[in-house]
C-alpha cells in the first residue's frame, strides 16, 4: 500500500506571493529523499532550491518550467511506502511543511517555525490522502485538472450507463495511472468530481470512458435552435482584428524584472521626488584609496569609500535617513544605517543592503560589498539580504555614464547616484589641469526635507570626495 502525499510551494517568506519554475530537478517516476531538492525556483528577490519533505515515488509535477507557481499550489505528489518513517502519520499540507521537516531552502537558511500559518480546512473526503496498491512497479502521475470549477451533475446519455459523481476537496486525486489523467484532459472530464470504481476509491480508465459517453449527448444539445445563424458573424469579426492587431514581442513582466518594475512604478506614484548634481574633483579620494592599498591588507574599493562617505552624511543629514508613513501621517527617522548598493546581474537589477553599515570599518564596508556582490551574480542571496534597506547608492558610472536622475528605492527616502570617474579640464588652486572629475547626482523625496538639507547633504559628500581628510572629523 503506498500512501499519496501532495507538496505545495511553501511560503518563502518576505512577503513573497509566488515564484517562478526554472528548472525541475527530478521527474516523474523517480525516488526521491526526504528533504531532496526537487525544483529549482526564481522569486522576484533570489534562486531558491525548494526540498520535498517526503521520501517516496514522484508521482506527479505540477507546472512546466518557465510556469508561475503561487504559494500554497501544488508542486509534486509523492508516493510514499505505507508504514515507512517518510509517509507514516496523519497526512500534511503544505503549511505545515514548512516547520515539520526541518528542510532548508538554500539561501534562505533554517527557520523556526512561525506562527503564522494559512488556515487549512479539514477535508471530509477520503482524497487528502489516498491509499492504492501499487501494482508491481513504481507509481507515476500527472498533472491533474484544475480544481475550483463549479459544481454540477454530469449528463447521462439516454439509455446508457450512468457514471457515479461525487465533489471532491481540493488535494491529490485516487489515480495513479497517467493514461486516465491524459485521457480526462482530452475529453474535459473533471476527475474531482468522479467516484472511482478500483480498491480505496481508486479512479479507473473505465469511470473515465463512462464519464465520456454520458457527457457526449450533452455537448450536442445545447445546439441553438434559433433561425439567425448569420448573428455570432458580426461579433467574430469585430473581436478578430483586436487579437491580431498587437504586433512585436511580448516579454512577461515577472521574477526579477516583474518585482523591479512594480516598485518603481509605485515609487513614480508615491513618492514626490527631486533631484539636484554637482561635479567633484575626485582626483585626492583616488590617491588615497591607492594609498591604503599599497599599504597591504585587504583592498578598499572605490564603492566602499562612497559607502563610508554617505554613512557620514547620513550622521550629518539623519533626516534622509527615513521613510514615510502616510497612513499615520508620519516620518519615520530610522536610528541604523542600510545600506543598499545597486548591482546589474544577469538576473537583472538587484539592490543588497549592506545592514548597520554605520557601525562597518572601511576594510568591513569593503568586504561586505564584495561578498554580497559576488553573492547577487550567482543568484544566491537570501530574500533578507535584498529588503530592509534605509538608503540606496547607486553607482551607474560602471556603465560608462557621466549623469543620472535616478528613481528612489520605495520606500526609502533618498538615493545618491555616482557616474563615471574620468578626466576632465578642471581648475584646481587657479590653474587650469585636468583632473579626475566624478557627477554626483542625489534624488531625495521632498515630503522628508526641503532643498536646503538636501543640497545640504550633497555638498558635503562632493567635499569628502574633493578632500577625503574632511572625513577624519567624523571618525
Amino acid at each position: 500500500m503506498a500512501v499519496v502525499r501532495e507538496f505545495t510551494l511553501p511560503d518563502l517568506g518576505e512577503g513573497l506571493t509566488g515564484a517562478e519554475i526554472v528548472r525541475w530537478l527530478v521527474q516523474v517516476g523517480d525516488v526521491v529523499a526526504v528533504d531532496q531538492p526537487v525544483v529549482e525556483v526564481e522569486t522576484a528577490k533570489a534562486m531558491v532550491d525548494v526540498p520535498c519533505p517526503y521520501g517516496g515515488v514522484v508521482t506527479a509535477r505540477y507546472g512546466e518550467e518557465g510556469a508561475e507557481v503561487p504559494v500554497g499550489a501544488p508542486l509534486i505528489t509523492v508516493a510514499v511506502p505505507g508504514g515507512s518513517d517518510d509517509g507514516s502519520g496523519p497526512p500534511v499540507t503544505g503549511s505545515a511543511v514548512d516547520g515539520g521537516s526541518g528542510n532548508v531552502l538554500v539561501g534562505y537558511g533554517t527557520a523556526a517555525p512561525t506562527a503564522r500559518r494559512r488556515r487549512v480546512q479539514p477535508s471530509p473526503g477520503p482524497l487528502r490522502e489516498t491509499t492504492a496498491a501499487a501494482p508491481g512497479g513504481p507509481l507515476r502521475g500527472a498533472p491533474a485538472a484544475a480544481p475550483g470549477e463549479p459544481s454540477h451533475k454530469t449528463a447521462a446519455a439516454p439509455g446508457g450507463p450512468v457514471p457515479e459523481t461525487v465533489v471532491c476537496p481540493t488535494g491529490p486525486l485516487p489515480v495513479i495511472s497517467p493514461l486516465v489523467r491524459r485521457l480526462a484532459r482530452e475529453h474535459d472530464v473533471d476527475l474531482r468530481r468522479l467516484k472511482g470504481s478500483g480498491p480505496e476509491g481508486l479512479i479507473l480508465r473505465a469511470d473515465v470512458e463512462r464519464a465520456v459517453a454520458a457527457t457526449a449527448p450533452a455537448s450536442v444539445a445545447p445546439a441553438p435552435a434559433t433561425p439567425a445563424p448569420v448573428a455570432p458573424a458580426p461579433a467574430a469579426t469585430a473581436t478578430a482584428p483586436t487579437a491580431t492587431a498587437p504586433e512585436g514581442e511580448r516579454v512577461p513582466l515577472r521574477g526579477v524584472r516583474g518585482a523591479v518594475a512594480d516598485k518603481l512604478a509605485r515609487s513614480r506614484r508615491e513618492i514626490p521626488d527631486a533631484s539636484c548634481w554637482v561635479d567633484a574633483d575626485a582626483t585626492e579620494l583616488l590617491a588615497a584609496r591607492k594609498a591604503m592599498n599599497a599599504a597591504g591588507g585587504p583592498k578598499v574599493s572605490v564603492l566602499a569609500l562612497l559607502a563610508r562617505i554617505c554613512t557620514a552624511a547620513l550622521a550629518r543629514f539623519p533626516e534622509l535617513n527615513a521613510t514615510v508613513d502616510m497612513g499615520s501621517r508620519e516620518i519615520i527617522r530610522l536610528p541604523g544605517v542600510h545600506l543598499g548598493f545597486a548591482a546589474q546581474t544577469d538576473r537583472g537589477l538587484v539592490v543588497p543592503v549592506v545592514r548597520d553599515a554605520q557601525k562597518r570599518t572601511l576594510e568591513g564596508l569593503s568586504e561586505e560589498i564584495a561578498r554580497l556582490t559576488e553573492a547577487a551574480r550567482t543568484g544566491t542571496l537570501a530574500p533578507a539580504q535584498l529588503t530592509g534597506g534605509t538608503f540606496t547608492l547607486n553607482n551607474y558610472g560602471v556603465f560608462g555614464v557621466d549623469g543620472s536622475t535616478p528613481i528612489i528605492n520605495h520606500p526609502e527616502a533618498a538615493m545618491l547616484g555616482v557616474g563615471r570617474i574620468s578626466p576632465k579640464p578642471w581648475v584646481h588652486q587657479g590653474e587650469l589641469a585636468v583632473r579626475q572629475v566624478v557627477q554626483l547626482s542625489f534624488t531625495f523625496d521632498h515630503r522628508v526635507c526641503d532643498g536646503g538639507t538636501a543640497g545640504g547633504f550633497l555638498r558635503y559628500v562632493a567635499d569628502c570626495v574633493e578632500q577625503p581628510m574632511v572625513l577624519l572629523r567624523r571618525l
